[in-house]
Parts: C-alpha cells; sequence; structure tokens
C-alpha cells in the first residue's frame, strides 16, 4: 500500500513538474499559416495580408520550429519559458510595451506629439531596442522572447487598441507594427507638428 502510495505522489510529482513550465508563441505572417500536429512544421506563403497563430508548448524542453516560407527554409529555436513573437512576415515588426489604464486619448499636446514622433523614429532605427527597455525591432525571419509572462496581450499591426480595453486582465500589454505601418505614421505626425495642434500653442 504505501508503495503504491509512493508511486502516485512519483507521478503527480513529474506531472506538476511538467505543466509549471510552458512557452507560447505568436507567429506572425502574410498569409495562411499552415501547422502540422507536432506543431513544430509551419509553411507559410507570401501575400499582403495580417495572419495569426499562437502556439502552446509545455515542459521544460526546448522548442524548435521548422519554418518554409518566402524567406526559404529556416529554424527558430526558444529554449526559455515565456511568451515569444516569430516574424514570418517579409517586413520587419517593431514594438513596444504599453502604458496600462484608460486609453482615451482626446486631445494631444505640441509635447507629447514631439515625444511620441521621437520615440518612433528611434524604434524604427533599431535603436533604443532591448529587453529591458521593452522595445523590440524583429527582422523578418526571427524571433524574439517578449515576456517572462505567458498571459500578456499583445496587440498586432493594423489593429488598434480598444478605449475600453480592460488592462486590468494581463500585466502587460504590447502594440506592434509593420515597418511600412508605422513609417506612415511617422509621416503622418511630422505633417501635424508642422501646424499649430492645439488652440493658442505654436510648434516651437
Amino acid at each position: 500500500m504505501k508503495k503504491t502510495s509512493w508511486l502516485l505522489l512519483s507521478v503527480v510529482l513529474i506531472l506538476n513538474s511538467c505543466t509549471s513550465h510552458q512557452k507560447k508563441i505568436l507567429l506572425y505572417a502574410n498569409s495562411n499559416i499552415q501547422v502540422d500536429e507536432s506543431k513544430k512544421n509551419i509553411k507559410v506563403e507570401g501575400g499582403n495580408t495580417q495572419v495569426e497563430k499562437e502556439l502552446n508548448f509545455n515542459g521544460s524542453d526546448p522548442v524548435t520550429l521548422n519554418i518554409t516560407g518566402p524567406q526559404g527554409h529556416y529554424i527558430l529555436e526558444v529554449k526559455e519559458d515565456g511568451y515569444y513573437l516569430a516574424n514570418l512576415k517579409s517586413d520587419t515588426i517593431v514594438g513596444s510595451l504599453q502604458h496600462t489604464g484608460n486609453t482615451a486619448h482626446t486631445r494631444i499636446t505640441q509635447e507629447e506629439l514631439k515625444h511620441q514622433l521621437d520615440s518612433l523614429t528611434q524604434l524604427v532605427k533599431g535603436a533604443n531596442v532591448s529587453a529591458q527597455t521593452k522595445n523590440y525591432f524583429i527582422v523578418p525571419a526571427k524571433i524574439e522572447k517578449i515576456s517572462n509572462n505567458t498571459n500578456v496581450k499583445i496587440f498586432g499591426p493594423f489593429t488598434s487598441i480598444p478605449n475600453d480595453f480592460d488592462a486590468g486582465k494581463v500585466p502587460e500589454i504590447y502594440k506592434f507594427y509593420n515597418l511600412s505601418e508605422i513609417n506612415n505614421i511617422i509621416k503622418k505626425l511630422t505633417e501635424m507638428s508642422e501646424f499649430k495642434y492645439e488652440k493658442g500653442e505654436e510648434k516651437k
């Protein structure tokens, strides 16, 4: 009886050890993402749409993804637990951690406009990009670890963060853009900065 109880306890401990490790990988592609049963062999084709797919892996073993796509065949590897973003697109993607709280913003000052413009300009150049700053510059056929948390929320290209989004439901929120998309945003912000945006406030 004691031997049976010890065996059951050992099995439970092993199962708990396996399920305590988790890796999530968010795939971004320009077309349909084809994944086999192992979730490790992935095929994508060229396209011009935003397609996303999240893969979940339990266990401490490294995860190796075999990718076949417009950039040819390549391998992406994940060794540590956490949340990852894999860029299978033909365009570089850039993004950063967002401040939580009420996202509604009806007016913007010239100072805020300049700060946004400077931040985005640095980001598209790949400057100030690191895990510490929570800024990311991910070129095609690459993968980056976004967070140690696996229940983060990421808003991808061409998707706005809703004004009524409840930021309290997740520990971290990220917003990512295509490089071409963010260059258009910079162009518009630059045009805005050339004019008086708020009554009585001129560009300095």
